[in-house]
């Protein structure tokens, strides 16, 4: 139980009732307003991709799908999907998406070596978006507009729900903060990257963290990066590198920094063969999805995905992500949460 945090005197703004019809308008409306800010198209998005393809997402590398049999198919082997990163591009080129516009859709996945908490689940549902974009794109200028949108989509839904439910009030500040990640170890040299998006996000409400998966000044990456989808060693100047980041907003209930959207600019062909490098996993190569994209198959793009609980647990200030999502959770932490005044749903 080491891994929740109670806040004090917790109380829920809205009923269960009232809840469940405040989710459905959180997600009606936000997706609406993302789709509008970045030109995307809503489509139908798979449970499962075939194993042994590269279109699944390895995360941080170190997480592994649930896989399975299906016994009307011989000899193949299938997953589950963490997420749809590599999927989305391949469905830009297939459908043949013109430069800048882009997909979106929902992604439910399973994620089992997940370690439960206030915000954390097996089951993770997220709007997955990727758009195409231009070699001029490339660039920091670019994800920061991009970002500018995303957040003018939450500050939009934040205000929406609001109105809706008076209960609830708006804690949005005005703008993002943006910072690079090797400027936040500088600031904060003695302390983990975990405790420095807390320092951050408290200070300024809600910030974009650059470059996420290259190694810092100190030696070590601000957090874990798969090789293949976004791009974090294009050099941006000062030293800095990374085309990515993660959208960090302060929680008030929890009183910690809250991740909303992890996203970047995708691997060309060159940054995809350097990464690969980096990390060890030149067999990749042989695989359908990276194979496509070297040999030119495939758009250049950016995209991410913008947790949907996590979403609505922020904006109606609940205290754990099982008020906002019907999930599983060890006995323990159903009595203590019900305790504490949190009701799982």
């Amino acid at each position: 139980m080491s891994h929740l945090t109670f806040p004090k005197n917790y109380q829920s703004l809205l009923d269960i009732k009232n809840t469940e019809h405040a989710i459905k308008f959180i997600k009606d409306h936000f997706q609406t307003n993302l789709a509008a800010e970045l030109k995307l198209k809503r489509i139908t998005a798979p449970m499962f991709v075939k194993k042994g393809t590269g279109i699944n997402d390895d995360l941080n590398g170190v997480e592994k799908p649930i896989s399975f049999r299906v016994k009307d198919i011989e000899n193949e082997e299938f997953e589950i999907v963490q997420s749809l990163a590599k999927w989305k591009r391949l469905m830009l080129a297939d459908l043949e998406i013109y430069n800048g516009k882009g997909i979106y859709t929902d992604m439910n996945a399973i994620r089992p070596d997940e370690i439960l908490s206030n915000i954390h689940s097996i089951y993770v549902d997220q709007w997955d978006w990727e758009k195409i974009i231009s070699p001029a794109d490339r660039n920091l200028d670019f994800l920061r507009q991009t970002v500018k949108k995303i957040y003018n989509a939450l500050r939009r839904t934040e205000f929406l729900v609001s109105e809706e439910f008076p209960l609830i009030k708006e804690k949005l500040p005005d703008t993002i903060k943006f910072i690079h990640s090797e400027e936040l170890q500088t600031q904060y040299p003695d302390i983990n990257p975990k405790e420095r998006e807390k320092r951050i996000a408290e200070s300024f409400g809600a910030v974009f963290i650059i470059g996420i998966g290259s190694k810092l000044a100190d030696g070590k990456p601000h957090d874990g990066r798969a090789p293949d989808y976004d791009d974090w060693t294009t050099e941006t100047g000062k030293g800095y590198r990374g085309l990515n980041g993660d959208i960090i907003l302060w929680n008030p209930v929890l009183e910690s920094a809250y991740e909303i959207s992890s996203m970047g600019i995708r691997v060309d062909k060159e940054t995809l063969l350097k990464q690969l490098i980096i990390t060890g996993d030149e067999n990749r190569k042989e695989l359908y999805f990276h194979k496509r994209l070297l040999n030119d198959e495939l758009p250049l793009s950016m995209g991410g995905g913008i947790g949907q609980s996590r979403l609505c647990m922020y904006l109606l200030d609940k205290a754990h992500i099982g008020e906002v999502q019907a999930g599983i959770w060890p006995d323990k932490m159903v009595e203590s949460c019900d305790k504490a005044g949190i009701k799982l749903l």
